[in-house]
């Protein structure tokens, strides 16, 4: 009898096994999966627009491993913009984007660089990249694609929020925040319609500006992206007309 009733309880053991095995092998090829999608297809720089910048002489560029700082030589204003990346894409392909708006206005930009190429993966907190450049007063969050969804998620603790071809996917509706959404017309991931449809989600007096003929790869110098449309904006056009809109956006003390 006492045979009998103890035979549940290996059975019990066995069935528990191999749920925690199950289960850890799911973990297992999950992050496996992740690991390989992180590192599959990830965007670099075009050379040209690289080099370019890197060659100007107003423009200082330091890597400093948690992001890329670009910093004007001479007429820095204080005001800074921490830049998050899209998915899989280098940092370094922001490089040229952002020389107008460092070596003209006297901004201040970080350029993230995200755990695994995903902003969704990186838990760090603004002050992160702002601690880098410790000279800027006033700081805003800005990011493209994925990138700018992130930064809707660190908008509280900045002082402005920039969308570059992105949309937020938590409320910031009553936040008070000033924001600017920089989108364009040929874009065909973050398309116009989606921008609107998450409209709602900005406080009302947030800034829509449509670049025409602006793809979703415009705002960055990485090279044509799988899904995206095709632009008929000149790319030095596009990073000219961001340079405007930020000068004219971000916040100074």
């Amino acid at each position: 009898m006492n045979e009998t009733a103890s035979e549940p309880r290996p059975r019990r053991r066995r069935w528990l096994r191999w749920t925690l095995a199950g289960l850890g092998t799911v973990i297992v090829l999950l992050v496996v999966g992740i690991l390989i999608y992180s590192q599959v297809g990830v965007m670099g720089p075009e050379p040209d627009p690289l080099a370019e910048a890197e060659a100007n002489p107003g423009l200082s560029i330091v890597d400093d491993g948690a992001g890329i700082v670009l910093s004007p030589t001479a007429g820095a204003t204080g005001q800074g913009l921490v830049f998050i990346p899209g998915a899989k894409v280098q940092a370094e392909g922001y490089i040229a984007t952002f020389a107008d708006t460092v070596v003209d206005d006297g901004v201040t930009v970080v350029i993230t660089r995200p755990w695994l190429n995903l902003a969704f993966f990186d838990p760090r907190p603004l002050s992160t990249f702002t601690d880098l450049a410790p000279a800027v007063s006033t700081w805003a969050v800005g990011g493209h694609s994925l990138g700018g969804v992130r930064a809707c998620q660190l908008a509280s603790d900045a002082d402005a929020l920039v969308l570059f071809a992105s949309y937020c996917a938590n409320d910031l509706s009553a936040s008070g925040i000033p924001v600017l959404s920089l989108s364009g017309s040929e874009d065909g991931l973050s398309t116009p319609q989606k921008i609107a449809d998450a409209k709602g989600e900005l406080p009302a007096d947030a800034t829509f500006v449509e670049i025409p003929g602006a793809s979703h790869a415009s705002f960055g110098a990485y090279g044509p992206q799988a899904g995206d449309g095709t632009p008929t904006a000149d790319p030095a056009e596009v990073d000219r007309v961001i340079a405007e809109q930020l000068a004219g956006f971000l916040p100074r003390r």
